[in-house]
């Protein structure tokens, strides 16, 4: 087709601008496909309770100081680790350094990272002072013990941290 001055006319104006509501629309359901992943991986974790020792713990810390002061006075130590069999090994003595025999003692084992893993455990006293756990620890790594010692009328509680190789 042409015009009466000689040129020819154009079909419709082709631009980059054309494609822009496409592009903003694509773009927003790249952001709510993400959101929405992220809401799912989110909910599949979540354990479902929160925690409330903080809470529980402000609401009596007093309390929480008498027994540390009391558990300090003591003047216990009690030092942990793990054997070739992977058992917890304990060595507990009094202020002046000397086993302290006949203790009963008891613990939870937890592993601070990773999947959950919870054993519970009794300890035996092998020489005075030196105690095994019943229970090895099967997967190797970090293990928090969560450990109640009661002798001569007196119990500590402590929390140590050992590797399990």
């Amino acid at each position: 087709m042409r015009l009466q001055d000689g040129m020819r006319a154009r079909g419709p104006q082709r631009s980059a601008w054309r494609f822009f509501p496409a592009a903003i629309i694509g773009g927003m359901l790249v952001v709510v496909g993400v959101n929405g992943g992220m809401i799912y991986a989110a909910l599949g974790t979540f354990p479902g309770k929160a925690g409330t020792d903080g809470f529980d713990l402000s609401n009596h810390y007093n309390t929480v100081i008498a027994d540390k002061e009391r558990q300090t006075a003591l003047g216990w130590t009690l030092q942990a680790d793990a054997d070739a069999s992977r058992h917890p090994v304990l060595v507990l003595t009094d202020r002046t350094g000397a086993p302290l025999a006949d203790a009963t003692v008891t613990a939870v084992a937890e592993r601070p990272v990773g999947a959950a893993q919870t054993t519970r455990m009794a300890f035996q006293q092998v020489a005075p002072g030196h105690y095994v756990g019943d229970a090895p620890l099967v997967a190797p790594g970090q293990w928090d013990l969560n450990l109640a010692a009661t002798a001569a009328g007196q119990e500590v509680a402590v929390t140590r941290r050992i590797l399990v190789r």
